[in-house]
């Protein structure tokens, strides 16, 4: 199931040509047109899914075992310190394609890219007891 609109779909089937690092039947991991450090990476899954809420499990679960296994060859390749691996899910998390993918974004001592460097909050008491009663009802 493609999305003729999708411009991710149209990348990781190959209609539009791509810097790929690694190809299956299920997906394609490409170069980021606009990496946020050397290196950074997308996963894109040939079928379409708006975003996390829409991906089945099981493509979800192989999403994430490629990832690992693109960031074990890459930080050699690479010769990074560490890796983000970022997904975005709604345009007020960030998700500007709206086509499941996941950044793999490599990190560098003192790169600067911004990821991971939210301010850190507070759990309150009543936050916690109001998320846990409507988990349970």
């Amino acid at each position: 199931m493609k999305d003729e609109n999708c411009i991710f779909c149209k990348i990781a089937n190959g209609e539009i040509p791509s810097a790929t690092l690694y190809e299956d039947e299920e997906f394609r991991v490409i170069l980021d047109l606009g990496p946020a450090t050397r290196g950074h990476a997308l996963i894109l899954p040939k079928n379409h899914f708006s975003d996390l809420y829409d991906i089945d499990e099981e493509t979800a679960a192989k999403a994430m075992v490629l990832a690992k296994k693109m960031i074990t060859k890459l930080k050699d390749v690479l010769g990074c310190d560490g890796y983000n691996i970022v997904q975005n899910n709604g345009a007020a998390a960030g998700q500007t394609v709206f086509h499941f993918h996941m950044h793999l974004i490599p990190r560098y001592e003192g790169d600067g890219a911004g990821i991971a460097s939210w301010k850190q909050g507070e759990l309150s008491e009543k936050d916690k007891e109001e998320i846990l009663k409507k988990l349970k009802d």
